[in-house]
């Protein structure tokens, strides 16, 4: 009860802190809150000090950022959240219809990723119900290729292609459900790829754990063993299941952007681009509130899915010793980007010419050129140098910042729920009013939520694999907690997670796009991929060529990723018999080095 009572004192202060940050956010980025509403308000009238004056007096702003938001906190005890800077109506309601809209949508895009995951999933499911898994060979190009889509390309696509070519569906606004199919289309199968492939990875275990072998031994139908095992590895999920609920209710910004969906995102992106403080901090609020509620509910699932074994310490572990995946798919794709970047750097970027604008892909100009007559296999061969290098970088650093938390679930727990409930433009604008606007502006902001999924993973698998066999049986030869730490708990922990950081990668690579697609990312002229993508977009029908040539190198690089995080495996696979009789005695700890650790 005491440490449930810290944990909740502390996710307070998180939330308290961050509302905070909020409420002087024009005061730390060294602006003018007056004449950025007034900006909001009419950008054709003049900035006189009578104007600036007359607003300053209307919204209280000479009392300083602490007494406005005492008054904010003031009324949320009553339900009242202000009246909005830029059009004066009450804050509350149009915080709740928004977060109405984001709510319907995020459950249309969990169903869709829910059938994603499935299908994905499939033929391990099939292959395990009928003990054909030593077999299995490795997969996962399609769905690397699918979760390396830009949700905001994927959207132009659906509303371009399906909504208006095609007029299956409408493409534009919000009024009734036929209108929520395109944009959970574009949400969903990301979310769905990257579930699925981290279900995937988790199924073989499953299917090689005494309890499997005994259900197929008895002669239990194969899709019953197949069942067990999809509620055995759902529990690893939950904790990312309730992240993806979130990121897609606040962080489907430029979706809703792209549909012209009024949801809590967009609501929480235009009232920070205008500094409307009481829209910013209740969105910012409910989104923290729904973080905590998603979290709270994984938590429970995932109690009632293992069961008292959970407590008991009676589980047994999920990583099992297998070989590599074969390496020459990464080797293919890998050579495949470095031959399209090593082609297009002797070119010039920056090169105009006005004459070949447009131009379809040909001998001299393999991607085709661009609206400007740019040569697009020059721009995105420079552009992959920036690009690939950042995402690399942190996701390194994301990697290690999200095991090192995740192995202090009572500190990270809540400060993980806090900043999967921020959109990444609010960060990027949180961030550029401390550190101020550049080039590293956009990775900080992607650095700073980025870890907050593997330290969810890294929490889930350690809850798990505590609970181990194996681990009670070490710990009763005498092991203390820095051995079981260092030959149990990491081994165990740290493949899964770091494949999970891998495919994590284009993510990386799109959440910077994502920023540069929003104008808060690289500039032009740079041949950012982001930037390329937003430049091009508007001539997607005329020259599909310059939006598809940056899309399929960061497909390209999802397919590399999911390849090489198939090789970051545990050990040797051993023989199913061996896993079978002796799930714990393998796992006995050499007596000489306990009595160096003890």
């Amino acid at each position: 009860m005491r440490s449930q009572a810290v944990t909740l004192l502390w996710r307070a202060g998180i939330a308290a802190a961050l509302v905070g940050a909020i409420g002087v956010l024009p005061w730390l980025s060294h602006t003018d809150p007056a004449l950025t509403v007034l900006k909001a308000r009419s950008a054709d009238r003049d900035p006189t000090p009578e104007v600036l004056a007359d607003i300053r007096a209307q919204l209280g702003l000479d009392h300083g950022p602490l007494r406005l938001l005492a008054d904010w906190l003031g009324g949320l005890w009553r339900g009242d959240a202000g009246r909005s800077w830029i059009s004066g109506s009450e804050v509350t309601p149009a915080v709740l219809q928004a977060l109405g809209v984001s709510l319907l949508l995020m459950a249309v895009a969990l169903a869709v990723a829910a059938v994603t995951a499935a299908l994905i999933c499939a033929r391990t499911l099939w292959l395990g119900a009928q003990r054909r898994l030593d077999g299995r060979r490795a997969g996962g190009t399609g769905s690397a290729v699918l979760a390396a889509l830009p949700e905001f390309l994927t959207a132009s696509v659906l509303a371009t292609v399906v909504g208006v070519q095609w007029g299956w569906l409408p493409a534009l606004g919000w009024y009734g459900p036929r209108w929520t199919i395109l944009p959970a289309l574009a949400l969903g199968l990301p979310a769905g790829a990257v579930l699925g492939r981290l279900l995937d990875d988790l199924l073989p275990g499953a299917f090689a754990e005494p309890w499997a072998l005994a259900a197929t031994a008895r002669g239990l139908p194969g899709r019953t063993v197949a069942r067990q095992a999809l509620r055995r590895c759902l529990p690893g999920l939950l904790p990312n299941t309730a992240l993806f609920v979130v990121g897609i209710t606040g962080g489907a910004v430029t979706v809703e952007q792209v549909f012209d969906i009024p949801g809590l995102g967009r609501t929480t992106l235009q009232a920070a681009l205008a500094q409307d403080l009481p829209v910013l901090q209740a969105g910012t609020l409910a989104l923290v509130l729904l973080a905590a509620a998603a979290a709270a509910l994984a938590h429970l699932l995932t109690r009632l899915l293992i069961g008292p074994a959970l407590r008991d310490g009676a589980l047994p572990t999920l990583h099992r010793r297998s070989t590599p995946a074969p390496r020459l798919l990464p080797i293919a794709y890998g050579g495949l980007l470095t031959a399209v970047i090593a082609l297009g750097l002797p070119r010039d970027p920056l090169a105009l010419d006005t004459a070949e604008r447009l131009t379809a892909p040909s001998l001299s100009h393999p991607f085709g050129t661009d609206a400007l007559g740019r040569d697009m296999l020059a721009r995105v061969a420079h552009g992959a140098l920036d690009t690939l290098l950042l995402a690399f970088a942190i996701t390194a650093v994301t990697l290690l910042t999200g095991v090192a938390l995740g192995l202090l679930p009572r500190l990270s727990g809540p400060l993980v729920d806090t900043v999967t409930a921020l959109p990444p433009v609010l960060v990027a604008l949180l961030v550029t009013a401390v550190a101020g606007s550049g080039t590293a502006t956009p990775a900080l902001a992607v650095a700073a939520v980025a870890w907050a999924p593997l330290a969810a993973h890294t929490c889930a698998l350690l809850r798990q694999e505590r609970a181990a066999l194996h681990l009670t049986a070490t710990r009763a030869l005498g092991a203390g907690d820095r051995y079981l730490l260092r030959h149990e708990l990491l081994p165990a922990v740290l493949p899964p997670v770091t494949r999970h950081a891998l495919l994590r990668l284009p993510g990386i690579a799109l959440a910077l796009a994502s920023l540069a697609f929003l104008g808060l990312g690289a500039q032009p002229p740079a041949p950012e991929w982001g930037l390329l993508l937003a430049e091009n977009q508007p001539y997607a029908e005329r020259a599909p060529w310059a939006v598809l040539a940056p899309a399929a190198v960061l497909a390209l690089l999802g397919a590399l990723a999911v390849t090489a995080a198939g090789g970051v495996r545990r050990g040797r696979r051993r023989s199913r018999q061996t896993e079978a009789t002796a799930p714990v005695l393998d796992k006995q700890p050499d007596t000489r080095e306990l009595v160096a650790t003890r």
